[in-house]
């Protein structure tokens, strides 16, 4: 049986992974995307054929907002039906979130979409981002019998393939900048590319792609410390069209038990702001009730991040606050695994 090379789009936002740096001044420059195979003539042995798309105006991850996120799903969008697969090259600081954003975003996604980026530029002695792209491609590329092996939003970074929606940039200096905690990796490359199939995302592949493009950013994320004041609180709560707030919390989703505390929270429920509890911990997940100082949460209808990242839990709620869902509906969506982003 005749095997089809996969068409892989490259899509360049900007970010380390395309500059190159000047040998004469030093600094770095974003350089043309045109010219990739004459930088990573490795590129050619891969068994695809690859298209490039760079932003006009490149975008440093810090940057990075929502209307860059559906300048990105129109790209993915208008070249769905020419493309086997999209690989995403992003600034590494905000990855987590444009990639949780995507998932969100790409309603029955059948194919790979998968960002990278790199710490240092391309064309360093030592740079981490040729092979950060070229297992990309590779495996965004992957058929099996014909059809993608990979059909969700990933990120892949020093060796590793994570499901997007479940990682978190850890570490400013070394290659192995993600973590995803709470899941395992989806692949990991070796002498071999080894792939976790049981743990690869199942699409319903007889609906069509359907692309959300509004997202709501009137929301909050309050980090809670010991010794955080009610003045603090009900400024962030009494924040004009506030819709929806991110509260990480210790541990297992607990919190104070002062009575301000839980009236302001409770206040802002009865106006309709939805309240999110997501744990302050890297790994693990809230479970409201298992302590005396989680159970009031759970009675005042807070709802349960479980073990969503802080990234993907604000990504979720950016795009649920477009549902229009009374607060219950909300709460009992919000606690449903959508894009696989919790357990």
């Amino acid at each position: 049986m005749h095997k089809t090379k996969s068409n892989i789009l490259l899509i360049y936002t900007g970010g380390t992974i395309g500059m190159i740096r000047d040998p004469e001044t030093g600094s770095l420059r974003v350089f043309d995307f045109k010219n990739l195979l004459d930088k990573i003539p490795e590129l050619e042995q891969l068994d695809c054929n690859i298209n490039t798309f760079s932003f006009k105006n490149p975008i440093d991850s810090s940057n990075m907002n929502p209307n860059h996120w559906v300048q990105i799903s129109d790209i993915i969008e208008s070249h769905y039906h020419t493309f086997d697969g999209f690989v995403i090259l992003h600034g590494s600081d905000t990855m987590s979130y444009t990639s949780s954003a995507l998932s969100f975003m790409l309603e029955n996604l059948s194919k790979p979409v998968i960002f990278t980026g790199s710490q240092l530029p391309i064309g360093d002695l030592r740079t981490d981002a040729k092979e950060n792209l070229i297992t990309s491609v590779q495996l965004a590329s992957l058929k099996n019998e014909d059809k993608p092996v990979i059909t969700e939003v990933c990120l892949y970074f020093e060796y590793k393939l994570y499901r997007a929606n479940r990682t978190t940039k850890i570490n400013a200096e070394n290659f192995e900048a993600f973590a995803s905690s709470n899941y395992p990796e989806l692949a990991e490359s070796g002498v071999h590319l080894k792939i976790n199939y049981p743990y690869l995302w199942k699409p319903n592949v007889t609906h069509p792609l359907k692309v959300h493009k509004t997202l709501h950013t009137n929301i909050a994320l309050i980090k809670l410390f010991p010794g955080i004041t009610e003045v603090f609180l009900k400024t962030i709560l009494n924040t004009p069209q506030l819709k929806g707030v991110i509260l990480e919390t210790f541990g297992a989703g607990n919190c104070m038990t002062e009575t301000w505390f839980i009236n302001l929270l409770k206040e802002a429920i009865l106006k309709g702001i939805y309240i999110i509890n997501i744990t302050q911990c890297i790994g693990g997940s809230v479970n409201m009730g298992q302590y005396e100082t989680s159970s009031q949460l759970k009675e005042i209808g807070i709802i349960s991040g479980r073990d969503m990242t802080t990234e993907s839990a604000i990504c979720k709620l950016m795009h649920m606050l477009e549902g229009g869902f009374s607060y219950e509906e909300f709460k009992t969506n919000y606690e449903m695994s959508l894009r696989g982003e919790l357990s």
